[in-house]
């Protein structure tokens, strides 16, 4: 049975934007109205592929195999118990009611499971990961106190302390995440292929060439929609499922009357045995694909010599065959629509968790969080469903291959979430191994039937996956090989100091933005920066815009801010955090913004007393004057930072700004006023200037407030550099092709570091290292 719906990073959130509410009443009508809406929703992108089942489920069960035979009764309602039983104990049971129970924060899939594990246990291999993180609101689950058991300290240690194990895990959660994106391949091409069909029941004319014609025409119109966004295409095909849905209710209550009423009988488990979260689920998918596979059941046990190929349309009443003919194809649409979804969620919590090269992600709903496009994605999908549906062509063998991926995607949810139940919601190691034992045996079973297929289609998942899973293992391992050089070869704070306030080169008016990926110390290019340039800003910061493994990260948690080095060398540190849901959006602020923020952290900073300070992990202790951080959310009181902030006059010109910081040069001013227009962004970017307030009584934090406005009017400019890895000669051959060739390959290829801030070109300075690793 289709899971990928249950398995998709897709969550309400995405689908609806609804949030928690408090007492007042407005709030939970409001609450309930959200609710309602998302029950809505989901039925068009979440249960979308569950729904299109019918289509060919008992094709798929009867056309391959001892079961070619369906004349016998007790054959045909076994099989349709066996569905039954499967709906009701995987989809119904454990999704719903126990996996969707294991949210994080309202997301679900297999890295929100992943994400769940690696803060409540250091399982994480990912880098760049600091202790002020855990101090995040959302970091750990509401009322968590660490419980430890002889068991579960033994577990903890094995897991926490053998690199393998961890490395194990990961590349299981990374199969996992690779069986949904295969699915979002073989999902369209089967769904589509199987609705139209339906056109050679009554059209035996049509032939299987002209039906994958259409076939690839549908997709190629689908995949063009995505553009749209989720919340647009759950609106609007929401209520072509629904229909469809209480059409196929129908129509099994009809065929039950007609045909077989005794097939009630197949709900009990005798069947079964002889023959081997969302209120929409639960209210109505699950009720209305019970009644149609029953009504298929009872018409194959009396219609012995009907077309198996097509049993669900030659179970349909003659008189309205057109009109569920069309529904059903655009049902098929919907069901698509929804592991495409799914695949676009996933792949952006695989970026931001740093397994997936870098892709273009576009927010496509200003008023709903969430909801997201990947052009690279999609075009991707497209090519290789459509290469799928006209590789293969015979709906059978897709649905072998997608078989194989549900099985397997559900099978890593199970031992996901039986780690979950004992770290997070710090069960008995009893209760998660009967949770293992009951649906992992089940899901064991029916992975073994899937691999008996993969002569017959069952490969191509599977090499999907592999190839999905050795492209993000290879981005994981180059980028986490990386990172450890930065940390190994961090510039020395003593270096520092010795070169002294002016680091040993002439500081100029402005301020110096260096973008780094380390959240502590200070990057070994800087060094290079030093040695090769013959001036610096007499402001310098150090940027890092750094992914954490929850959700969403609140914007009053999202800046850290300190310094490096003692108060007159001007060095701060801008640490900015996001959650692997969270989408970087663009800040034409920003600049404005950080100059907040560090007046702010100055004043904080002279408000501790002499004997303690702000540390690293944002807590109050006595510490050395540098490596002090703070969580420092954007001022809403300009009392607080000690500065004052005025709109400049309309004819107040980027020339007179210019020369005013000591530009005289008219060529050059004209020259930044073009380039400045050029740039993206710029006419968007609010102009403001800063002064410092007189109230001042510290005349240390008066002098380094005045330095930084001073900075900030004479102007910023960014440095971002640019570091590439190469394998060392006596590295192992797997290594040099890992790192020169493979992670190479898509480091090239994909997107540059994203960052939150417009970055005018003429602003901009970059500088490129090779690191041997």
């Amino acid at each position: 049975m289709p899971a990928a719906d249950c398995e998709s990073g897709l969550s309400p959130a995405d689908v609806t934007g609804a949030g928690a509410t408090n007492g007042n009443p407005g709030h939970w009508r409001s609450y309930y109205r959200h609710m309602l809406l998302l029950a809505y929703q989901s039925c068009g992108v979440v249960y979308g592929d569950l729904s299109t089942s019918p289509l060919y489920v008992y094709k798929s069960t009867f056309i391959i195999g001892s079961l070619r035979r369906f004349q016998d009764e007790e054959i045909v309602f076994g099989v349709f118990s066996l569905v039954f039983w499967t709906l009701t104990l995987i989809p119904l049971l454990k999704y719903v009611f126990i996996v969707l129970a294991a949210d994080d924060n309202g997301e679900g899939g297999t890295f929100a499971l992943y994400s769940l594990l690696v803060r409540h246990a250091k399982f994480s291999l990912m880098p760049n990961q600091e202790a002020a993180d855990e101090e995040l609101t959302s970091y750990y689950r509401p009322g968590y106190a660490p419980q430890e058991t002889p068991i579960l300290t033994a577990l903890r240690h094995f897991l926490e302390n053998h690199r393998k194990s961890r490395t194990f895990l990961l590349v299981t959660v990374l199969f996992g995440a690779s069986l949904v994106i295969g699915d979002g391949v073989l999902t369209p091409a089967m769904s589509v292929l199987s609705s139209f069909s339906g056109l050679q029941v009554h059209s035996t004319a049509l032939t299987s060439g002209e039906v994958e014609i259409l076939s690839c025409t549908v997709l190629v119109c689908l995949f063009m929609l995505q553009h749209w966004g989720t919340h647009r295409v759950a609106f609007l095909f929401a209520p072509v499922v629904i229909i469809w849905l209480l059409l196929l209710g129908a129509l099994g209550v009809y065929n039950i009357v007609v045909w077989n009423p005794r097939v009630l009988r197949a709900l009990s488990p005798y069947y079964l045995v002889r023959d081997r979260g969302h209120v929409a689920f639960v209210g109505l998918i699950y009720p209305c694909l019970v009644l149609q596979y029953m009504g298929q059941a009872a018409f194959l046990s009396k219609s012995p010599h009907c077309d198996i190929h097509f049993v669900f349309f030659e179970s349909i009443p003659t008189g309205i065959f057109w009109p569920v003919l069309v529904i059903a194809t655009l049902a098929a649409i919907v069901g698509s629509q929804a592991v495409i979804s799914a695949t676009f969620s996933i792949v952006r919590q695989c970026t931001a968790l740093g397994c997936f090269p870098r892709v273009k992600i576009v927010h496509t709903s200003r008023r709903i969080h969430g909801q997201i496009y990947s052009p690279e994605i999609n075009w991707i999908l497209m090519l290789t469903c459509i290469a799928v549906t006209i590789g293969l062509r015979d709906t059978t063998l897709i649905g072998n291959a997608y078989g194989m991926a549900c099985a397997g995607v559900m099978l890593v949810t199970t031992l996901l979430m039986a780690l979950v139940i004992v770290f997070v919601w710090q069960y008995s190691c009893l209760v998660a191994a009967l949770f293992l034992v009951v649906f992992g045996v089940v899901e064991a079973v029916y992975l073994s039937a899937a691999l008996m297929k993969v002569p017959q289609g069952g490969w191509l998942p599977l090499v999907l996956s592999l190839v999905f899973v050795a492209v993000m293992y290879v981005w994981h391992y180059g980028t986490r090989r990386k990172h450890q050089f930065d940390v190994q070869n961090k510039v020395s704070l003593k270096w520092i100091h010795a070169l002294g306030p002016s680091l040993g080169i002439v500081r100029v008016p402005g301020i110096g933005i260096i973008y780094s990926e380390l959240a502590t110390g200070v990057p070994a290019i800087f060094s290079h920066f030093v040695t090769n340039l013959p001036a610096f800003h007499q402001v310098l910061v150090f940027i890092c815009v750094k992914a954490v493994p929850v959700p969403h990260v609140r914007d009053e948690e999202r800046h850290l801010v300190g310094r490096i080095g003692p108060r007159e060398f001007r060095m701060y540190r801008c640490v900015v955090r996001h959650g692997y849901k969270d989408v970087l959006a663009e800040d034409t602020d920003f600049e404005n913004d950080l100059v907040l923020r560090i007046a702010e952290f100055v004043q904080m900073e002279a408000g501790c007393d002499q004997r303690c300070s702000i540390s690293d992990d944002g807590a109050i202790g006595i510490v050395e004057v540098e490596g002090r951080m703070a969580v420092v959310p954007r001022p809403s009181d300009l009392a607080r930072t000690g500065l004052l902030m005025r709109e400049p006059g309309e004819e107040e010109s980027v020339v007179a700004r210019a020369a005013a910081a000591g530009k005289p040069d008219l060529l050059l001013n004209s020259m930044q006023t073009m380039h400045e227009a050029e740039s993206p962004g710029f006419a968007t970017r609010r102009r403001v200037r800063f002064e410092v307030a007189n109230e001042h009584t510290d005349p240390r934090v008066k002098e380094e407030l005045s330095a930084l406005v001073e900075a900030k009017h004479a102007g910023v400019a960014y440095i971002m550099g640019h570091s590439y890895i190469k394998a060392r000669k006596s590295s192992s051959l797997f290594k040099k092709f890992a790192i020169n060739v493979a992670y190479a390959f898509l480091r090239k290829n994909c997107r540059g570091p994203g960052v939150a801030i417009n970055i005018p070109h003429i602003s901009l300075i970059e500088v490129g290292m090779i690191y041997y690793v």
